[in-house]
């Protein structure tokens, strides 16, 4: 949500810039009337007016992005500290649970079991913050299998949520004995697709049904395509999802935890191996599909 005084700033500035044109306009159109026939002082009006019509709707775009920037980073900083603050308080719980009043065996290792999964949240979102503060630096590569891959992220993905058998489903679409591999760095290509499979879980509501896609497209390419049936994307957000800080502007969304910063490194680390990656969906309500596509590694 747009706070009320950056939402008065947003409306401050574009009147301004609205009073300002239509200002600059009127006094050219009458000088313009005034002095049709002086040629040289006309040319020079529409070039002085020109300029001053650019400047003002470039400072307007200008100061409206920024305002955007820092709501985002705003919203970004908000959802940062209450995914370190939350498994931090939880935690501190229930240590003091365990300090203060003797606890059954069974109890204990249930509480065991809750501050583990904290622990993993908490140094989910600190590994998140760092490799955006690492993206860009160059890492040594190597050819990766991405089957094997992709095939071991879903495991810990199913650990990770304690997803039932049969939520998650890892199928291969290739043929029989191609090897699907890449070049690139192991840990990034894992992280990317932690990241897709994250998402669809956190995003797919009730009906908790992925699908992820191992497929090779041809002219030396594959993909790893993860199909949810949750909330779906409205069509002009298909390309802002990818942006840093970015979350989806509606009230499902919104009550869905996170930092705006999964889908974008998705897509850093689909740029650094020449890749690309993107999303499809048929509307809200309708699930999404997401796909990061790679070149194969040359023959060995």
């Amino acid at each position: 949500m747009i706070a009320p005084a950056r939402r008065k700033s947003v409306f401050f500035f574009v009147a301004l810039g609205i009073a300002i044109t239509a200002l600059a306009v009127a006094l050219n159109v009458g000088w313009i009337l005034l002095n049709w026939r002086t040629t040289v002082l006309l040319v020079l009006g529409v070039l002085f007016f020109s300029v001053i019509i650019t400047g003002v709707v470039l400072n307007t775009i200008f100061l409206v992005r920024e305002i955007r920037r820092n709501e985002q980073h705003d919203a970004f900083i908000n959802a940062v500290t209450h995914e370190l603050k939350t498994p931090v308080a939880s935690i501190r719980l229930y240590l003091e649970t365990l300090q203060t009043r003797p606890v059954e065996d069974a109890k204990r290792q249930e509480i065991y079991g809750v501050m583990l999964a904290d622990c993993d949240r908490l140094l989910h979102t600190i590994e998140q913050v760092l490799r955006v503060g690492r993206a860009g630096r160059q890492r040594r590569r190597t050819r990766v299998d991405l089957e094997a891959l992709a095939a071991e992220c879903v495991a810990m993905a199913e650990r990770r949520h304690h997803l039932s058998p049969g939520a998650m489903e890892f199928v291969r679409q290739a043929a029989a004995g191609a090897r699907l591999e890449v070049v690139g760095d192991p840990d990034e290509l894992s992280a990317a697709i932690s990241n897709l499979l994250d998402n669809a879980v956190k995003y797919s509501g009730p009906r908790l049904r992925i699908v992820v896609e191992l497929a090779a497209l041809g002219r030396g390419q594959v993909a790893v395509r993860v199909k949810d049936h949750g909330i779906g994307i409205p069509a002009s957000e298909l390309k802002r999802i990818f942006k840093r800080f970015y979350r989806i502007q509606n009230s499902v969304a919104a009550r869905i935890k996170g930092t705006g910063l999964g889908l974008y490194l998705v897509r850093s680390v689909a740029e650094r191996h020449g890749g690309r990656a993107f999303a499809e969906s048929e509307g809200t309500g309708k699930g999404s599909t997401f796909t990061l596509q790679l070149p194969l590694a040359p023959p060995a």
